[in-house]
């Protein structure tokens, strides 16, 4: 008798452990999932995208906007050089201000270079769109986009698109470098000075 109770507390307590390990593993990965969940960047998803796209649409033929920039030096993460346009645009049926800046760039390249063969030293078009109110209060709203000299919604590292509250909470990036800016609705402004 007192064989069979030890044999049946032992296999009581293997039931109990296991059981508790199996609860402990579905926390840990509901936690794990939580975490994951909690560190997704607020950037890139399939509204993002769309938007992007959408605005993309929109912009066609902004390289004939009247308020635009002559070619200038620009910095990084541009390029060599930089061309800005504004303009106020309809994105599915609702008006947005918008700035585009081109980024030229490549090995050499030099102003009389970009003036022979803009589309050759197109390296990417990053834009600025001031979105409904609320959209990202934090930061007035703005909508960043980096899309390929094609059209195509840029990616960044890990594969994540570069479109909507880029690099929000992040030490770099569109967000973190216009911060800078903030008094001045996070554009930059060149003076001459």
């Amino acid at each position: 008798m007192k064989r069979s109770n030890l044999v049946l507390g032992s296999l009581i307590a293997a039931v109990l452990i296991t059981f508790s390990f199996a609860i402990f593993s579905q926390v840990a990965v509901s936690a794990d999932k939580k975490m994951v969940t909690k560190m997704q960047m607020p950037f890139g998803g399939k509204e993002d995208v769309t938007f992007a796209n959408d605005l993309w649409k929109a912009m066609k033929g902004y390289e004939n906007w009247l308020m635009k920039s002559d070619v200038r030096m620009g910095m990084s993460p541009h390029g060599d050089f930089i061309r800005l346009y504004y303009n106020i645009v309809n994105v599915n049926a609702k008006p947005y201000h918008v700035i585009v800046k081109d980024n030229y760039g490549g090995d050499g390249v030099t102003l009389n270079m970009i003036f022979e063969s803009p589309e050759k030293y197109l390296m990417a078009v990053t834009v600025m769109v001031q979105r409904e109110k609320g959209y990202d209060s934090d930061n007035n709203d703005w909508f960043w986009v980096k899309y390929n000299a094609d059209g195509t919604v840029s990616k960044g590292d890990k594969d994540m698109a570069m479109a909507g509250r880029v690099a929000k909470g992040m030490d770099t990036g569109c967000i973190a470098c216009h911060k800078a800016a903030k008094d001045n609705d996070y554009i930059f402004t060149n003076d001459g000075s």
